[in-house]
Formats: C-alpha cells, structure tokens, sequence
C-alpha cells in the first residue's frame, strides 16, 4: 500500500469573513427579536413611515425639480395641511358622529341583550360578554391601564415618525452603516438587495394605501345604501382597521352590527352582507388587482406570517405582518436563493467531477 492509495485527510476550512458578518447580523436581530420585540417593531414601522415620506418627497421631486429633501419636507407640508383642513372642515361633524356613536353603541348593546334573554343560552351569554369585559379584557385598573396604554402608544407613534423623518431625509448613511457590518466582498450585493427590499415596501405601502382607501367607500356607500346611521365615521373606521389584515374587518364591523341591529334583526343582516361583500371584494379582487403589478405574495405563506406575528407579538405584530412578509420574502429571495444558492450551482457546476 502506497501513500496515494491511503484516504486523505479531511481539512476542515474556517467560515470566510463574509459568512461570518452575515452570521453576526442575524444573529444580532434574532436577538433583539427574542428579547425586545417591541423595539424592533417600532423600528420597523419607523422604516415603513420612511418609505412612505421618501416615496411622496421623490415624487413632488421629480415632477418640480427641487431637491430630494425639500421634496420630503413639501410632502410633510402637505400631509399636515391636509390632515390640518380636514380636522378644521369636518372636525364639528366628526366629533358629533363619534360621541353619538358612543353613545349609540352601549344603547344598541342594551336592547341586543334584551333581545338575546329571549333565548334559554341567550342569559349565560351576555353575562360572559360584556363591555366592560371586552375593553378591559377582565383586569383591574382599567383606567390607569388605559391611559398607560394610551401614553405609550402616543409615545411609539411619536417615534416612529422621527424614525421615518431621518430616515428619509438621508437614507443612504445609515444603508451605508448597516452594510459596513458587512465583508467587503459582499457589501455590493448587499447593497443591491437594499435597494430591492425598500423597493419592495414601497410597492406594498401604495397598494395598501389603496385598497385601505377603496374599502373605507365602499363600506360607508353600503352602510349609506341600506340606511344605517353613521356611515361616514364607520366608513373610515373600516378604511383605518382594513390596515390590520383579518382581525381589522370584524373590529370594524362590530359597531355597526350593533347599530343595525337595534333597527331589527334583518338590518343586522344586511350589514354583515356589506361586510362580507366588501371584505371579500377587498380580498379577492381588489387587492389582486392593486398588488398585480406592485409585489406579488403566496397567499397561504401571508396567512401563516400573520398567525405567527399574532401569536408572539399580538396586535403590532399581526399589523406588521404582511409588510414583514414581503420584506423577507425579497430577502431570501434576493440574498439566499439567487446570490448564496445560485453562486454554490455555478460554482458546483464548475468544479471537476470524479473519476
């Protein structure tokens, strides 16, 4: 037996610096996922209001010839304007629906109760479902715990809006900061994948936009039709929670159940008709044809993100869901499969095989 015919020795090659950066990164977010989730979804939402600022300040820069942050800041001016005029144009009638639907809803969900103690199961259910119990959700406190609630979602909203200020008015130091983490070998593909996954928010952010927007007419045109008080407030409340991918329709349709059903029980009817319309309208046809051309999503893989980011991190996360979906979507697409993956085939290909 020569020395060519024993095996040879296995050589076991250290992870290059590219692997390792890449390692590092997402094990640092899985981290923060893992222990602060709550920061890591402000952040992203941040990310989302960044987009959506750079999108209209692009836009208005492009069409005028101004520059890129006077763009954004004349995009702001005019979001503040108009939220602005339509507080000052519909704010008297806003108000007024919105405290006569206070007012309307705890009266409607009087005369559902007398109507369900009809009924033998009718008594046991209404004691289980009341709504002290459903906006406390059983616990004590209920006011501290409101306006603790409310303060800290004020707060995440306020941060949120300064994240996306600074990140859209100068984006490319902190794209620049995050792909310095990286190998210099791969800071170019990086780059790439960047720039396609903001792209990829961009796209989703427009078309939610306008299906929000289609579904908040269109439920207050149907609640308009078949005579329910309010349809206005209601209308945009289903625009508003249409944000909030399953959960957001019945939310929405809660109050004005209520409402048609202190008018009889076929008018209850007839509003989860429109409801159901809408929503499957909103689901099959409108947000097709809206996403067709703007980012394109494999409905069962939504749905289990959604119930995923439901169950770890409840309502944000489920909010979060979709656009996270289509941020990882286009990463693994772009940095596992096509880069990572297709490299290793080439380089597969390429090799010698054996004898």
């Amino acid at each position: 037996m020569t020395d060519r015919d024993l095996p040879r020795p296995i050589r076991m090659r250290p992870p290059g610096r590219h692997a390792v950066s890449l390692v590092v990164l997402f094990m640092t977010l899985a981290l923060i996922l893992i222990f602060v989730p709550d920061v890591l979804l402000v952040i992203f939402a941040g990310l989302l209001f960044g987009v959506f600022f750079s999108g209209g300040g692009d836009w208005i820069a492009r069409h005028t010839g101004v520059a890129r942050g006077w763009g954004i800041g004349a995009f702001v001016l005019v979001i503040i304007l108009a939220l602005a005029g339509a507080f000052l144009a519909f704010a008297p009638a806003v108000v007024e629906q919105v405290n006569q639907l206070l007012d309307e809803v705890p009266a409607a969900f009087d005369r559902v109760r007398e109507r369900l103690r009809e009924f033998s199961w009718g008594e046991d259910l209404m004691r289980r479902v009341t709504p002290g119990a459903l906006l406390s959700g059983g616990t004590d406190g209920t006011a501290a715990t409101a306006v603790a609630t409310t303060f800290g979602a004020l707060g995440s909203f306020l941060i949120m809006l300064i994240i996306g200020l600074y990140g859209a008015l100068d984006p490319g130091t902190y794209r620049r900061g995050l792909i310095s983490l990286l190998a210099p070998s791969v800071r170019r593909d990086a780059d790439e994948v960047l720039v396609k996954a903001t792209a990829t928010l961009g796209n989703w952010l427009v078309a939610q936009l306008m299906a929000m927007t289609v579904v908040g007419t269109l439920t207050w045109l149907g609640l308009w039709l078949i005579g329910v008080p309010l349809a206005p407030i209601l209308g945009l409340i289903a625009a508003l929670l249409a944000f909030i991918p399953n959960i957001g329709p019945i939310i929405a349709a809660f109050p004005a159940v209520l409402l048609g059903f202190s008018d009889g029980p076929t008018t209850a009817l007839m509003v989860v008709g429109v409801y159901l319309g809408v929503q499957t309208l909103e689901s099959y046809a409108i947000t097709p044809l809206i996403q067709q051309e703007r980012v394109s999503l494999p409905p069962a893989f939504i749905i289990s993100v959604q119930l995923l980011m439901g169950a770890l991190f409840g309502l944000i996360g489920l909010a979060l869901a979709t656009p996270m979906a289509a941020l990882g979507l286009t990463l693994v697409r772009e940095a596992y499969v096509r880069r990572y993956l297709g490299s290793q085939a080439d380089d597969g290909d390429a090799s010698p095989r054996p004898d």
